[in-house]
């Protein structure tokens, strides 16, 4: 076999795989893929002036207040890690897990069973539900 022919088997077949590999997501498509809801993976947060809004329920997730944002939390079950400063904490819902860097003027709970921790600021503390546990760390 000559070269030239060689080549043309090597490249033909090479040249319909990487058009069909690559040609495979294009096209339009009669099934579109059904849609889900997510619990637990991440939160709604909007950030409204210097005050971070956060809603959710049963996630994991990281805050930051950075030097000075208020923060209001909405849901249950949630498990949340605050870094920075912030400057007031409004915590609404159940069972939520919360610890904190820093607040500085004040953190008020109104729900049930929420642990609110913080380990800096001596902030004014207002518990307007039942069952919670608001502390400092030592």
């Amino acid at each position: 076999m000559n070269r030239g022919v060689m080549r043309l088997h090597i490249v033909g077949p090479l040249t319909a795989a990487v058009l069909v590999l690559g040609l495979a997501g294009c096209g339009a498509s009669d099934t579109k893929p059904a849609p889900t809801a997510t619990a637990g993976t991440s939160g709604a947060q909007v950030e409204i002036g210097n005050t971070i809004n956060y809603g959710s329920f049963g996630t994991t997730a990281e805050i930051d207040c950075a030097e000075g944002k208020a923060l209001n939390i909405g849901g249950s079950n949630n498990t949340l890690t605050v870094k920075g400063t912030c400057s007031s904490v409004n915590v609404g819902g159940a069972d939520n897990k919360l610890t904190f860097d820093h607040v500085d003027k004040s953190i008020s709970v109104v729900g049930l069973n929420n642990t609110v921790v913080y380990k800096d600021g001596d902030p004014k503390v207002d518990d307007l539900g039942s069952g919670n546990k608001i502390s400092k760390s030592p």
